[in-house]
């Protein structure tokens, strides 16, 4: 229900709604052992981020300058490889954007070991970051997202609201940035760089015995409307939404994520995965069609289906 990936993990909700407060509950007690803050929900991201912010010459802006930008809130660190991989690309994109005439900015939140380390690291970086010093922000902004891992590049709005989680995904699929602010598929084609999304919670994966561009496309329409549907609904509710959606074509990659999820060969498959709970629930019919795929979802999401282990 939570997708804890990681333990320990301490979570508060709302008991009156069942609402998610807070999912960072360690970072939270650690950094308020007197419940000063409680309940702890969710703060607007200007309040949380409110404060000095440097560039990598020492000069110093306030944080209004990020007001009317889109904002990427950067989660990185040197001591981190994938992180200096994705710094890289990130620069160029940041770069691309600028020069397009984007109102957009960057803010690194480091998780580097020591102020030393934060430096060399941020001297790579053409964009803002919170001080070292300030460890007490940079907790609270990994608070407020949740953060459990790294590289993690958040994608806001101008009103500070997220528009995407998966920064990372869409910077590294999108080099020449036609797409951004990034605003999220409801079916996404399953590849190397998107696979890590699999361990985010469930995950829809429809199955085709082709690599064929046409065959992965008519999988995504068939599934889009119910995707739609599904999303809307919980982003109504001001609530996350409980799958992601995929359409897998035929590459080794998805070969190696039906070898390792022991799923049979047959095509089309459809599927719910779930990493984190290491369960599976397969549909192999001869044709998916919409009503299958409907009825399929609604029945996972009313917990009507029998999980197989991963």
């Amino acid at each position: 229900m939570f997708r804890v990936s990681n333990i320990p993990s301490l979570i508060f909700i709302d008991a009156s709604t069942g609402k998610v407060v807070c999912r960072n509950g360690l970072l939270v007690i650690r950094d308020d052992p007197e419940g000063l803050e409680f309940p702890w929900g969710p703060r607007p991201f200007g309040e949380v981020v409110a404060g000095p912010l440097l560039r990598k010459n020492g000069q110093s802006q306030e944080s209004s300058v990020l007001e009317g930008s889109h904002v990427g809130v950067y989660f990185s660190a040197h001591w981190c490889p994938p992180c200096r991989s994705l710094t890289r690309v990130l620069v160029e994109s940041y770069r691309k954007i600028k020069e397009a005439g984007q109102k957009f900015e960057i803010v690194f939140v480091s998780a580097d070991r020591s102020e030393d380390s934060f430096k060399q690291y941020f001297s790579e970086m053409p964009w803002l970051a919170v001080p070292y010093a300030d460890e007490a922000r940079r907790s609270r902004l990994n608070r407020l997202y949740g953060i459990q891992g790294i590289p993690t590049l958040i994608i806001l709005d101008p009103k500070g609201d997220v528009i995407t989680r998966q920064g990372r995904v869409e910077v590294l699929n999108d080099i020449e940035c036609r797409e951004f602010p990034w605003h999220p598929k409801p079916v996404l084609e399953l590849t190397d760089s998107n696979a890590v999304q699999l361990n985010e919670g469930p995950c829809l994966v429809l199955f085709v015995d082709s690599d064929d561009d046409g065959e992965s496309e008519a999988a995504r329409q068939l599934i889009q409307p119910i995707a739609e549907k599904i999303i809307g609904k919980y982003k109504a509710k001001d609530e996350e939404t409980p799958l992601l959606f995929f359409v897998a074509g035929e590459d080794d990659m998805t070969d190696s994520l039906r070898d390792y999820t022991n799923l049979p060969e047959a095509a089309p498959l459809l599927t719910i995965l779930d990493m984190s709970a290491r369960a599976k629930y397969v549909m192999d019919v001869d044709e998916i069609t919409p009503d299958i795929v409907e009825t399929f979802v609604n029945d996972f999401l009313m917990d009507r289906l029998k999980p197989e282990p991963i």
